[in-house]
């Protein structure tokens, strides 16, 4: 197997710029797995698909306005982009400009012009930096920062909370869950009421959601580590489901693989 095996034409004016209106008349395929047949339906007619004593489990992550923008000491433009946080102002970031070793300070900018500072703490692996950031723009990273859109993306939304899902809670990722964006309040409201449970898992989109694929083995791709939880309310409703017949409806591959490493660690696997 080669990663070129998996090169496909998309043509630019296939994808997206802005999302559909309300959030769950996105377009919805649905496979008959007992028959193959494909139906072409919308993202609202998922109650018609689910039963009573289904479970669904969304990822309940929040992408962090990550993105920001700025200057060094010599005038140069500068970019980072904040992966983790290891500690109160302390950053591991992707840094775009020249010349950004350690010791080297930083003028961050905000949108009305406000400057804050930042320092490079330490280089690290795969080109990544250790910053510390001034203590007032990280109380208020919803004021300096960016929405760090996909690279395809290049309208960004006017309200950046269409960039998160309705049950966002857990700030920590650098990229939106995108199968749940599909939900609305009233999209779950009419499954809860059908009698479908939902429970929540937090796994936080990391770097590699924009990390492309450069090795022509894909197994010698690095991937990097991804922070999820999984609490007590949701593990026992996984296992009272699966108890009483019922069917775990994971959304989107965030949940499926959280899932999954949660009951390959159970089975010490």
């Amino acid at each position: 197997m080669k990663t070129s095996d998996f090169d496909y034409e998309l043509p630019p004016e296939r994808i997206a710029q802005t999302p559909v209106e309300p959030r769950d008349h996105a377009r919805l395929l649905v496979l008959e797995r007992a028959t193959g047949a494909i139906h072409h339906r919308h993202c609202y007619d998922l109650p018609e698909f689910l039963r009573p004593g289904d479970l669904l489990v969304l990822n309940d992550t929040r992408v962090l306005p990550a993105r920001l923008r700025g200057r060094k000491e010599t005038g140069g433009r500068v970019e980072l982009l904040l992966l983790r946080r290891r500690e109160p102002g302390l950053w591991e970031a992707l840094v775009g400009g020249r010349g950004l070793k350690p010791g080297r300070r930083l003028a961050l900018t905000a949108a009305d012009g406000r400057e804050a500072q930042a320092v490079i703490v330490a280089e690290l692996p795969d080109g990544q930096r250790l910053v510390q950031l001034d203590p007032a723009l990280e109380a208020h990273l919803d004021e300096w920062g960016e929405m760090p859109l996909p690279p395809y993306i290049h309208t960004p939304p006017p309200d950046p909370e269409r960039y998160q899902t309705v049950f966002a809670r857990q700030p920590g990722s650098v990229a939106a869950p995108t199968a749940g964006l599909h939900f609305t309040p009233e999209l779950l409201l009419r499954l809860r009421e059908q009698g479908v449970r939902i429970a929540y898992i937090t796994l936080h989109v990391g770097l590699d959601t924009f990390r492309p694929v450069q090795v022509e083995d894909p197994q010698e791709h690095k991937l990097h580590r991804e922070w999820l939880e999984i609490g007590p309310e949701t593990a026992r409703a996984v296992n009272e489901t699966r108890l009483h017949g019922g069917r775990i409806v994971a959304v989107g591959t965030t949940c499926v693989r959280a899932l999954e490493t949660a009951a390959k660690a159970a089975l010490g696997l």
